[in-house]
């Protein structure tokens, strides 16, 4: 590990570095990120300091529920900023709050590191130079997921889609995809967020005898909406359920019986090697649940920007920043770069769920059929429209 010099510490306003969790504690998405994301920062902070401190100053960490309300969210951002003095907001699932936290931070020049939310805009058109997005976005899980079932031959999609900015993201991402491997895109309705009864979306969808039923949505949403196709035959009547994102999370609510044979694609899977399982189960011990991507993501990005703020000696956003875009991030989660437009290139897994027969323990419950390569797994630059890229 790099250090700074010794009156680097000089840099660290207020004596302590302050870091927020800021996500959804008991609503669609608190499985797969919520108190668990606390904890994972709560690991990050002690994987990097035995003692929770950066040059002897004290690391905290302030939680609080965004109720997935971009007005909640915005407005306990700035209160966390200007009254209790945060420097770095993690987490944020829910597009529509990152976006509004992404705002607060660049008008403050503090840092948000998004876990959670899925929109592509993050690091396109709504990128600013003070966010990164660290785990998945829309268009790296449609690279993977879509290109791979339409080049198995299911070409006629039909979307079922979340009725807000993500799940519009997620279609379009996923069309895009489609349309450019060959596939066609049949139809596609909005559902109201949260949803409780999915037949008439479900109806609509088995109507168009589409190959393929996209689901555009996260967390209870697309757990209701499998579980309803299943209920109704849909897939053993011969179409393909696809989730466009889909948690570890999900699965096990779902469970192997249901789930088994769905194709999806995740920036981490807590059973791929002896690092991950050694994060996943000292995780386990605590939460007693296997890490989510979204919450290994807090974990990520919480521990690389400690490491930022002591290889720099400051939390002075500017600095940070350009510490995170100018170095290699290998942390035994992710391995890649943080690119212009603010997003985190890495790997991303195309996985298939497991046989019930085929799982070995409690949360085995994918096989990875295939690694995905940052470089297609991230927006091409020449395609971004984040101002901060110079084409």
């Amino acid at each position: 590990m790099c250090f700074a010099s010794a009156n680097a510490h000089a840099g660290i306003s207020d004596d302590v570095v302050k870091i927020g969790v800021l996500t959804d504690m008991g609503g669609t998405y608190a499985d797969f990120t919520g108190q668990g994301a606390v904890v994972a920062a709560q690991m990050a902070i002690k994987d990097f300091s035995a003692d929770g401190t950066v040059f002897g100053k004290k690391i905290e960490i302030v939680s609080a529920d965004h109720q997935n309300k971009a007005d909640i969210g915005a407005e306990r951002a700035r209160s966390w900023i200007d009254r209790d003095k945060v420097d770095v907001i993690t987490e944020l699932v829910t597009t529509s709050v990152a976006l509004s936290v992404m705002d607060v931070v660049a008008q403050k020049d503090k840092i948000a590191l998004v876990s959670g939310a899925a929109s592509l805009p993050i690091t396109n058109e709504r990128c600013n130079a003070n966010t990164v997005h660290w785990v998945y976005d829309s268009y790296g899980l449609a690279a993977g997921t879509a290109k791979a079932v339409v080049g198995a031959g299911k070409k006629n999609w039909y979307f079922i889609a979340a009725d807000y900015a993500a799940g519009q993201a997620m279609m379009d991402g996923a069309a895009q995809v489609v349309t450019a491997s060959g596939g066609k895109v049949v139809g596609s309705t909005k559902h109201p967020f949260p949803n409780a009864d999915f037949s008439s979306f479900l109806l609509s969808a088995q109507a168009s005898r589409a190959d393929v039923i996209a689901l555009a949505n996260g967390g209870q949403d697309t757990i209701t909406a499998i579980k309803q196709a299943s209920e109704f035959g849909i897939t053993a009547a011969g179409q393909t359920l696809v989730p466009i994102v889909l948690f570890i999370n999900d699965v096990h609510a779902l469970g192997l019986e249901t789930a088994q044979g769905l194709t999806l694609t995740e920036g981490f899977y807590w059973n791929r090697d002896e690092g991950t399982r050694a994060f996943a189960r000292r995780f386990y011990d605590q939460v007693k649940k296997m890490p989510s991507m979204a919450q290994a993501g807090v974990y990520s990005s919480v521990l690389n920007y400690l490491r930022a703020v002591q290889a720099t000696g400051t939390d002075e956003a500017g600095a940070v920043m350009k510490h995170l875009k100018s170095t290699a991030i290998d942390d035994g989660l992710f391995k890649g770069r943080i690119r212009a437009d603010g997003k985190f290139a890495h790997d991303m897994l195309l996985l298939e769920v497991k046989k019930p027969s085929e799982s070995k323990e409690p949360w085995d419950y994918y096989h990875v059929r295939a690694v995905i390569p940052a470089e297609d797994a991230a927006l091409p630059l020449s395609q971004s429209k984040c101002p901060l890229v110079t084409q």
